[in-house]
């Protein structure tokens, strides 16, 4: 304060021509005293009655203090009675922010809303959600607990105990001392928490001082933690005779007032001489720290009495700092604050002088009340070349700075700045840190954890037990298609709809394309498959065209024959419009095609066994069959259920038709394109069709199984079908047990087991009479075989 008036004093652009004057008085700490301070300034000092002001002197423009919020309060309970501005520099209450309570209280330091938010993103900066919490035993103490403590939890961030810090002093007795402190030693026994978080001031927080220096003078190990103080509590200031606790202490994260440095101050300060200084308190305190006596003064506590050349400048940091510290930053921009007030009122005053001729108005006159508009309004640079002004609430527009503190053995320490809390900075840049340059305390070697659990690993999710903090959590792996890739995550997410999990669940793969190839091996082996069949079909259809003329040939109805099989090498062809990438065309042929082939290949087998059925009966002697042989009737039977089959896919395609479509759901790791069916009702209508003519060619073909070989193939025909309809009952369990490109594969097989099942059973035989044993191919033997099968028939009738 001495060194922003003596510069104000030699400044000729501010307060021209006017030496600005000033009273100090000691608070204590105490409010009581505060209150009589106030009092006095205001009117004892004058010679005055309380509450009265009866001579001409000047009244008090504006008054800066007090350190402490109890004593702010106490003062602005007095000055708001008169007007009268106050300038706080050390006052971070909340109740403070309350302009209707406290109309005329300006404050010099950052919003405490600020730091709140700062200790949270220190902790989740370095993940810590563990921690200990130490507060005075106050009120100043419940507030700072009831409105931390929310936001904390609101970061997961969790108390692993609270102590209240009872206020002693040094000067107790050593019996009540520890009693007081006992519990404090007792929970530092106990816990093992890393990160202690510690709110307080200097006088609150004494208590703690002294327990951790009787840690370090009496018991050991000391108590090496992560100190997080805030920026009430400045512990290198220290009592006289109180050494520093540096061993538990160093290492510690100190919330500070934003300082900066000032030109001249460290110049100001070593300078000093007790001799010549007008400041009243300056030889009781060069007495206390160079250990030294005044006589002229009365104070002869040592032997060695001062000569005014010690210098301030080797004392050490934990008595005594040469730089501006966050407080004494706060006071030096409220000396200036007023200043510039004054300065500003002054100004507007001449102005309107100079308008108003013959005004004998002394411009100095000022009530306090009137200087309220400016410093409200006020923005002014100090010498360290900063904007200073007031927000909303009357609190300094600036932040906090995040000190480090490496103590030394012999108790001085540097401090180092690693990071600040900026309301004023870009959005997302507010807090910064720079945790390399962090020294951490001696116990740790790297960046101490402090957490209640082990960290959950990625692949694993956060799960809080009924009756646990939230911190105190469980892990649990993450479910199908779901990971996370981080430590502690709070759930996991969901893989996008073409990703799935790896292994460990902590990524996100690219799901495979997956489609029945030709270049697989599948594929490779059904297209094989599909070939070799429809060759071995070329092969019959040129043994019954070279062989048309032999009588096995003519038996066997020539037309039907060959329609069977025609369908039957479409049947093995269509097999292809299901091999290959699933197109609009191939999704909306591949079952039309299927289906109507298939049934024409099933009603040729039919009319096959009717026409058998009929010639055996036409063969008997006055039989009325004869009219129904001939190819009218083998024509209806293959075209009409046919048209039935056709009707059928035809309002499947007008309805509902298939469509391709890339399946994310039914394999967790493969996207499989396929041809969705549009209607699975009309699908199992085509099979169900299809299956009705299949049973009704097995029951006829069984029932004529007896009849003699010679004339027809019932028997073929019956196990044939037989083979047919036991692959398509065994294909739906297998269709629907499937999934993706094994289901198309099914389909495939399906086809052309069944298919060449007809083409073995029904061909073969007679392909092998008409190469291997051609004796067997002539009407002869047909007739003779005939002619025994009628003499057996009519001795059985007999």
């Amino acid at each position: 304060m001495a060194f922003a008036i003596h510069e104000i004093n030699q400044n000729d652009d501010l307060l021209p021509n006017i030496t600005l004057g000033y009273k100090i008085y000691d608070n204590s700490f105490d409010s009581w005293t505060a209150t009589l301070n106030t009092l006095f300034l205001l009117f004892r000092e004058k010679g005055n009655p309380l509450n009265y002001n009866c001579g001409k002197t000047k009244k008090v423009p504006a008054v800066i203090g007090g350190l402490t919020s109890q004593n702010s309060m106490q003062m602005a309970h007095i000055l708001n009675i008169y007007n009268i501005p106050q300038v706080t520099y050390g006052s971070f209450e909340e109740a403070l922010s309350d302009n209707i309570q406290f109309p005329f209280l300006y404050r010099m330091t950052p919003s405490k809303e600020l730091q709140y938010a700062g200790i949270v993103s220190l902790l989740q900066y370095f993940g810590w959600n563990w921690v200990g919490l130490i507060v005075p035993d106050d009120d100043n103490g419940e507030t700072f607990l009831r409105t931390l403590t929310p936001k904390l939890y609101e970061s997961h961030i969790c108390i692993a105990w609270t102590m209240l810090i009872p206020r002693v002093s040094v000067h107790l007795p050593t019996g009540l001392l520890l009693q007081k402190v006992r519990p404090i030693l007792s929970t530092f026994r106990l816990t093992e928490i890393n990160i202690v978080l510690v709110h307080g001031d200097k006088q609150s927080l004494e208590a703690l001082s002294l327990t951790l220096l009787y840690f370090e003078q009496f018991e050991r190990p000391p108590q090496s933690r992560v100190w997080v103080t805030t920026a009430q509590w400045d512990y290198t200031s220290l009592p006289t005779g109180i050494k520093l606790a540096s061993e538990s202490l160093n290492g510690t994260l100190s919330f500070a007032v934003h300082t900066n440095v000032v030109p001249g101050f460290q110049d100001f300060l070593e300078n000093i001489n007790p001799f010549h200084s007008n400041i009243h308190f300056i030889p009781e305190f060069w007495g206390a720290v160079f250990i030294c006596s005044f006589p002229m003064h009365d104070l002869n506590y040592y032997a060695n009495n001062c000569t005014g050349q010690e210098k301030l400048a080797g004392l050490p940091g934990s008595v005594f700092e040469m730089g501006m510290t966050g407080h004494s930053y706060s006071v030096y921009n409220a000396v200036y604050f007023v200043a510039h007030t004054l300065h500003a009122f002054h100004s507007l005053r001449a102005q309107q002088k100079g308008r108003r001729d013959g005004d004998k108005q002394d411009p100095w006159n000022i009530h306090p009340w009137q200087l309220h508009s400016v410093l409200k309004t006020l923005h002014f640079n100090n010498n360290a070349g900063e904007e200073i002004f007031l927000d909303e609430k009357q609190e300094l527009a600036a932040g906090f700075d995040i000190n480090n503190f490496f103590i030394f053995p012999n108790g001085s320490f540097q401090k180092v700045q690693v990071g600040h809390v900026d309301p004023l900075a870009l959005e997302g840049k507010q807090f910064t840190i720079n945790g390399s340059a962090i020294v951490w305390n001696q116990k740790f070697h790297q960046v101490p954890r402090s957490t209640c659990v082990e960290s959950c690993r990625p692949g694993h999710s956060m799960f809080v037990q009924p009756g646990k903090q939230v911190c105190c959590y469980d892990c649990e792996e993450c479910p199908e298609g779901r990971i996370s890739n981080q430590m502690d995550a709070a759930q996991c997410e969901q893989c996008p709809e073409d990703h799935y999990p790896n292994q460990n669940k902590n990524w996100c793969i690219p799901k495979g394309i997956s489609y029945l190839s030709y270049g697989e091996p599948l594929g490779a082996l059904l297209v094989s498959f599909a070939l070799i069949l429809s060759g071995n079909t070329f092969v019959v259809m040129g043994i019954f065209l070279l062989y048309r003329h032999t009588p096995i040939v003519k038996a066997n109805n020539w037309g039907i024959t060959c329609a069977l099989l025609s369908s039957l090498l479409l049947c093995f062809l269509c097999s292809f419009l299901f091999i290959g990438w699933p197109g609009k065309i191939t999704c909306l042929l591949r079952q039309m095609v299927f289906g109507v082939i298939f049934s024409v290949s099933v009603t040729c087998v039919l009319a096959k066994t009717l026409t058998v059925i009929l010639a055996f009966m036409a063969a008997k002697p006055g039989s009325q069959m004869r009219r129904w042989l001939g190819n009218r009737l083998a024509l209806s039977v293959i075209i009409f259920p046919s048209l039935i089959q056709t009707a059928i896919c035809i309002v499947w395609l007008a309805t509902s038709p298939p469509f391709p479509e890339s399946d994310m759901h039914s394999q967790s790791d493969t996207i499989t394109v396929q041809c969705n069916q549009g209607s699975d009702f009309m699908f199992y209508l085509v099979l169900g069709f299809m299956g009705l003519l299949a049973i009704i060619s097995f029951t006829v073909a069984f029932f004529a199984r007896k009849l003699p070989d010679s004339f027809n193939e019932a028997k073929l025909i019956t196990f044939s079908m037989l083979v047919f309809c036991s692959i398509w009952v065994s294909f739906v369990p297998a269709y629907l047990g499937t999934k993706g490109k094994y289901t198309v594969a099914v389909e495939v097989f399906s086809i052309l087991t069944s298919s060449g099942g007809l083409l073995g059973f029904l061909f073969f035989p007679k392909c092998y009479i008409m190469i291997f044993r051609p004796e067997l191919n002539t009407r002869e033997q047909l007739v003779s075989r005939r002619s025994a099968s009628n003499l057996g028939v009519r001795n059985a009738s007999l």
